[in-house]
């Protein structure tokens, strides 16, 4: 198992890292999680419902406040240190700037561009969530910044200031780093709460908690890393984005998820075959499934019979993301296949898709044979054996000292 950093361990590790390679000390550590979507895939820029929780693994950073423009960034994960001046940030020049970079002064410059001011930073990062995992680590590295952003420049964010933060984060990634995402991973990573999943209206970004507590089930969710990396960035996710406008714009709506489950015969008749019936039907019956599992989390207390109503939904989830959205690959197929063989209640992948992650909805007294299950299916197949950790829904992002 993946385990999760303490608050104090990541908080020492980043400070000694900061001190190490700026010869000063911190102003303070902020921490931001990574994401794991239980339903609700490729709905969020498509105007539809999604259902998040926020992880144990988070991203940490060690910040100080400069009184110029520029950014001065260290990583565990990368060697040297990147240099960026704010003002010579733009989308233009994007290109000249260290790809993971991007993810940290596309936050200051979005800030920026909202009207606010902001000063460079001195930043230090280290992370425990697993990079290219499907996990949000990209918006676990944005959104830590972005809470020490605000707290170091005070900014006077309006009520509901979180979604300033969110709307800051979603710029970053979609204008400076290059990845067309629609703002559910950045909405995980800065509203989620302990022990709630997030219903969150992409259309509106409107949120409510729903619970989500295991225990009186006797359940885990097992995440599976399945090693397979994938980059929101290499212009698939962005093509399928691309084709959902389309479709929309043919149908005389302005996003997909507007389209009712009784409206989607008619709709389809109205698409030329192929691709975008099929993208039509996956975000709609997506979004409905979402609405189900909301249904079932609020409707009683997590036991064993709701589990299993919800990992239905988990497995008819990844079957649409397969065959209709066309999203997954051999690697997840395995991991799902192969959960379900060894008795868990539902599977799927999670995220964006073409590699990263899949959960497993399980027997907390079965999650060891689940796993191995997995891990085997992964050798005969040859693949680079999983990683794997269990998910409990954790606070969003904060300040730790």
């Amino acid at each position: 198992m993946l385990p999760a950093w303490s608050r104090e361990e990541a908080s020492a590790k980043v400070k000694q890292l900061f001190a190490a390679t700026f010869s000063y000390a911190p102003q303070g550590v902020w921490f931001a999680p990574g994401r794991v979507n239980l339903i609700g895939e490729h709905t969020d820029y498509n105007g539809g419902l999604c259902l998040p929780i926020a992880l144990p693994h988070a991203t940490y950073v060690a910040c100080a406040r400069r009184q110029d423009r520029l950014v001065r960034i260290v990583s565990a994960q990368v060697q040297g240190v990147a240099e960026v001046d704010l003002d010579r940030v733009s989308p233009r020049t994007r290109q000249a700037i260290p790809s993971w970079a991007t993810y940290v002064v596309g936050v200051g410059w979005a800030l920026a561009e909202a009207g606010f001011h902001v000063s460079g930073l001195d930043i230090a990062v280290d992370s425990c969530v697993p990079f290219g995992a499907g996990l949000s680590s990209s918006a676990a590295l944005e959104c830590a910044v972005a809470v020490a952003w605000s707290d170091l420049n005070s900014l006077a964010l309006a009520e509901g200031g979180r979604q300033v933060l969110v709307e800051a984060c979603r710029e970053a990634e979609n204008q400076i780093a290059g990845a067309p995402t629609g703002g559910l991973d950045q909405s995980a990573s800065l509203r989620c709460a302990r022990g709630r999943a997030l219903e969150l209206d992409c259309k509106d970004m409107s949120g409510r908690q729903v619970p989500f507590e295991l225990s009186g089930a006797g359940a885990q969710l097992l995440v599976v890393d399945t090693r397979a990396t994938h980059e929101l960035t290499d212009g698939q996710y962005g093509s399928r984005r691309q084709a959902c406008e389309r479709a929309a714009e043919r149908l005389g709506l302005h996003y997909l998820a507007e389209l009712t489950p009784d409206a989607l015969p008619a709709a389809v008749k109205r698409l030329p075959a192929g691709e975008s019936v099929r993208l039509v039907r996956h975000v709609v019956t997506e979004v409905a499934r979402v609405r189900a599992a909301v249904r079932l989390l609020r409707s009683r207390k997590l036991d064993v019979g709701l589990a299993k109503r919800l990992g239905e939904l988990f497995v008819a989830s990844h079957i649409s993301l397969r065959d209709d959205y066309q999203v997954s690959c051999p690697e997840l197929d395995v991991a799902v296949e192969a959960a379900l063989k060894a008795g868990a209640y539902g599977a799927r992948m999670t995220g964006g898709g073409f590699g990263g992650s899949a959960i497993a909805l399980v027997d907390g007294a079965k999650t060891g044979r689940v796993q191995r299950a997995i891990a085997e299916a992964f050798e005969r197949a040859g693949f680079t054996p999983p990683r794997f950790l269990v998910a409990l829904a954790q606070d969003a992002a904060g300040r730790i000292s």
